[in-house]
């Protein structure tokens, strides 16, 4: 039997009737990245050799008696994270040598789980993009079309398992990171609540590997099922044991509703800033059907929704606000100097970008301030309705740009033109006030490219979210092998 596209959770079970061992399917995920990862550029850091003892090590356990989440499972890991042994470099050039001493906290939550990492997958530079590609490590190609990027800045973790090179993956979010690679190669991804899981050591390289409060960045899952999200989010989540001083059991609200029929969900597909293209609009009213078919309630509109333009250039300026942090103080004074040249009735993104790279001090405090009130009108909107469904970016995975200027680039968007940054506006939505939010697939395009959308759920009710997933993974099917 091939194992290659099984679930984790089906691996677990076949692991724990003997049916298979974890040098098996070591081996077997060696062999198809050895053959298949010429052409996708997936695994940029591999780890094969001490994989091989890893699986060796998980059957060993297995014989002894020892049963762990993920004993034996072949995984991979974000480049991002630190993994003693490893380069860690952001694929930033001068950190090619740059080899960490200790594990990231979440590589180390999934070795205790018995987990078996492959090695590390491709980011682009500093984690910037939304595509992956760098000098150091090349172009990660989209599995279903080798022209077309898989995302960014978990690029390489999609193609990866939309490959069949694990059965999981683990990467990060701060400007859609996880959800737009999933929904670009037609995998599952969630982002957690802000705050939800540890993220030390998922550093730039030089860094200390600190406990952190980030301010919008959180670290999360990849799967091929809903389930199997729910699996690894079941290993990550909890907070650092640095914080507390001792290790601590997180234990999160159950999902709101267990019936497809008892979920209140909110449906968008318009945003006032960049409009949504064909096939992705096509996704959201695919998801909205079988909700409605399921006999949910599904509304289109409702005066509890935050103002989505006021949240888009909010979550704009604070993230851009964060990039330049480290900026010399004269490259700082002429970002400030541009931004005064603004008008006062310029609210274009271009202008939130450019405000956020000037921000100062009190300029965060009163960013900082408004998010509150988005935040509490999220809980507004959260006690009438169970989750939201609406697109993660404008359209399928565009064709790979590496234009040295981001600035320059353009998203086709049915034909017309926009600033490629732009698109980021759809993953803001839950990333500025910090709510979780899943990416699931949701179809293809007419070109045969997988749709994904996202469903943003309450604060800190993650299974809510993921439940809804796995509900409509059985309604309108989920993963399918790259064609």
């Amino acid at each position: 039997m091939e194992w290659i596209f099984q679930t984790a959770e089906e691996l677990v079970a076949a692991l724990r009737a003997g049916e298979v061992s974890s040098v098996e399917l070591t081996e077997e995920a060696i062999a198809r990245i050895e053959r298949d990862d010429k052409a996708i550029n997936a695994i940029c850091v591999p780890d094969f050799d001490r994989a091989r003892a890893a699986a060796r090590d998980a059957d060993q356990a297995r014989a002894r008696g020892e049963d762990r989440p993920l004993l034996g499972v072949p995984v991979t890991v974000k480049e991002s994270y630190n993994i003693a042994g490893l380069t860690t470099t952001w694929a930033i050039p001068e950190h090619r040598d740059f080899i960490p001493a200790e594990d990231a906290e979440q590589v180390r939550r999934l070795k205790a789980a018995g987990a078996v990492v492959l090695g590390k997958t491709n980011v682009p530079f500093g984690l910037q993009d939304v595509q992956s590609f760098n000098e150091m490590y090349g172009t990660t190609n989209n599995p279903w079309d080798h022209a077309r990027t898989s995302g960014g800045s978990s690029g390489g973790s999609a193609a990866a398992l939309a490959s069949g090179f694990g059965a999981l993956s683990i990467g990060s979010d701060l400007a859609g990171s996880l959800r737009t690679p999933a929904h670009f190669c037609g995998v599952y991804a969630h982002k957690p609540t802000l705050g939800l899981v540890a993220d030390r050591g998922m550093v730039p390289p030089t860094t200390p590997a600190l406990p952190t409060a980030p301010d919008l960045a959180v670290v999360g899952p990849m799967a091929r099922t809903a389930r199997d999200l729910v699996l690894l989010l079941d290993v990550m989540a909890g907070p650092d044991p640095l914080t507390l001083g001792v290790a601590h059991e997180l234990r999160l609200p159950p999902a709101r509703h267990e019936r497809l029929r008892d979920f209140r969900v909110l449906v968008l597909d318009e945003h006032p800033l960049i409009p949504t293209g064909s096939a992705v609009r096509a996704g959201v009213d695919r998801v909205a059907a079988a909700l409605v078919d399921a006999g949910a309630h599904v509304e289109r509109h409702t005066p509890l929704l935050p103002d989505l333009t006021e949240a888009a250039l909010l979550y704009t300026q604070l993230l851009f606000s964060s990039s330049v942090a480290r900026f010399p103080v004269e490259a700082y004074e002429q970002l400030r100097t541009r931004a005064a040249g603004l008008g006062a009735d310029d609210r274009s993104l271009d202008a939130a970008r450019l405000r956020g790279m000037a921000f100062n001090h009190r300029d965060w405090i009163e960013a900082n301030s408004r998010r509150e009130l988005h935040r509490h009108g999220w809980r507004r909107l959260f006690a009438g309705f169970d989750a939201v469904v609406c697109p993660i970016t404008p359209t399928p995975a565009f064709p790979h740009d590496h234009h040295p200027d981001p600035r320059e680039r353009r998203l086709d968007i049915d034909g017309v033109e926009y600033p490629y940054f732009d698109q980021l506006v759809w993953a803001g939505l839950a990333t500025m006030p910090g709510l979780p939010a899943t990416a699931i697939p949701a179809g293809r395009s007419p070109e045969g490219l997988p749709v994904g959308v996202q469903l943003i759920g309450p604060m800190f009710e993650d299974h809510t979210p993921l439940r809804l997933a796995e509900l409509l993974e059985r309604k309108i099917g989920g993963f399918r092998i790259p064609e």
